[in-house]
């Protein structure tokens, strides 16, 4: 990016992964960021006030990315309730999975953001949560699910999975019994939330 254009966050965010991608969560800087935007880093410092402030930013940015398609799937009409929020838990699931394997930068950042930007996290697993309490009530009205508090409901569930998603147990994930070991949690789940049949 040539210096004589204007600075949006967008384009910084972007330059920020990038170099993140390059160097690792803890050895960039914003000195480095600004290198790459052919900028001073004083610059920068005018759209973000630290380098935590950058790093909450490009974390959020990216867990935008991972809520944008399970917002897709919980809109989704077809199929049972149950057949919905089992495939909205896997493509969770597999989102952060992928991105271990494939962004490790990216993901190493998310877990150590995980720990001091508690708002941004906070306000990430109620999206969520949301996501799955929407699902959740369309099957507690066709009474696939059993009547209750769907967000309560929502909230336990992503507790009870969190071993499959939250980062803290990323190095369980390339265990050879994962899967069944979430098919038995699934069974659980679903043996709890199922309505009077």
């Amino acid at each position: 990016m040539a210096n004589d254009q204007p600075l949006t966050k967008e384009a910084i965010l972007e330059a920020a992964e990038q170099v993140l991608r390059r160097y690792g969560p803890e050895k960039t800087s914003v000195v480095d960021v600004a290198k790459a935007l052919q900028v001073s880093h004083g610059t920068l410092y005018r759209h973000f006030p630290s380098k935590a402030a950058l790093r909450e930013a490009v974390t959020e940015r990216w867990l935008l990315r991972i809520a944008g398609p399970l917002q897709e799937k919980a809109n989704q009409s077809g199929g049972s309730a149950a057949q919905r929020l089992r495939s909205w838990l896997q493509a969770l699931i597999d989102s952060k999975r992928k991105s271990v394997i494939e962004d490790p930068e990216m993901f190493g950042m998310y877990s150590a953001v995980t720990l001091e930007a508690v708002d941004m996290i906070t306000e990430h697993v109620q999206l969520l949560i949301q996501q799955m309490t929407h699902i959740i009530e369309a099957g507690v009205r066709t009474r696939e699910f059993r009547s209750g508090q769907p967000e309560a409901m929502a909230k336990a569930i992503f507790m009870a999975t969190s071993r499959f998603h939250h980062p803290a147990y990323a190095y369980e994930w390339s265990s050879a019994t994962i899967d069944q070991e979430f098919d038995l949690v699934w069974d659980l789940i679903l043996t709890g939330i199922a309505g009077g049949k």
